[in-house]
């Protein structure tokens, strides 16, 4: 059976992720924004935590670890590149590595570009990725450490994922990011129907997250720099990808 995925709305804009196997009763718990919203749902689901995955170092991300671990004995797994940033880890892990989690592999991807040492965990038998603060709805994480490069080789790596997988990332963003994708590509029409959309569940207090690798190749600027259309719009047809994906990346930042 695939695993259950529950989002956990945190902070303002954060969330979270509890991943449960019904037949084993495991469950995981993908970033720690807060700990009064995760507790609760443990709680009310009836669920007791045995892991706990950080996407990467930032307190809006790990900043309700303490007071969760006091009542919930999970290891703790991160990256090894950014443990010396991280909470205490029991269990370091790099690019590449397959830990079985909820009785399901699951593997690591770096990531990085947002922070250098940002990981992924990919679960290719249900279906999902957690991405956090790399690829988001509409979007991607502002360059605080990396490179254009760096990024734009990471959501290369996402977005070669099957496009039926889940995408569970770490804000809700979606909006805004809407707002700023049409500046970008107007002329794409599964753009435009999707952001009717993310409009209507915002208007409702619906999240827009977790959303499909699908959408996001079909509608994500930061996804398609070698787009015509989207070439065209910013003046820059011959330049490679790299060089496009850069520039939309300076856009949102300025927007």
């Amino acid at each position: 059976m695939p695993l259950e995925t529950v989002t956990i709305p945190c902070l303002a804009d954060n969330y979270a992720f509890l991943v449960h196997n019904s037949e084993t009763g495991e469950t995981a718990l993908v970033d720690a924004p807060e700990s009064g919203p995760i507790l609760t749902a443990l709680n009310d689901l009836g669920w007791s935590l045995d892991t706990v995955l950080l996407t990467h170092h930032h307190w809006d991300h790990i900043d309700g670890l303490t007071a969760i671990l006091e009542v919930h004995k999970a290891r703790v797994i991160g990256a090894a590149a950014d443990a010396h940033r991280l909470p205490p880890l029991d269990v370091a892990v790099s690019d590449g590595d397959v830990l079985t989690i909820c009785g399901e592999d699951m593997a690591v991807m770096d990531v990085s570009g947002h922070t250098v040492g940002h990981v992924a965990f990919h679960f290719p038998q249900t279906g999902m990725v957690f991405t956090a603060d790399s690829l988001m709805a509409l979007g991607c994480g502002r360059l605080f450490e990396g490179t254009p490069a760096q990024m734009w080789q990471s959501l290369s790596r996402l977005a070669a994922l099957p496009g039926d997988t889940l995408v569970c990332s770490g804000h809700e963003y979606t909006e805004s990011n809407a707002r700023f994708a049409l500046t970008i590509d107007p002329d794409n029409a599964a753009l435009q129907t999707r952001v009717a959309g993310i409009m209507a569940a915002r208007k409702e207090g619906r999240p827009t997250v977790p959303s499909l690798m699908s959408e996001e190749k079909a509608t994500n600027p930061f996804l398609r720099p070698d787009d015509p259309g989207i070439r065209a719009h910013l003046g820059m047809e011959n330049a490679p990808d790299v060089e496009v994906f850069a520039e939309i990346r300076r856009r949102k930042d300025a927007f």
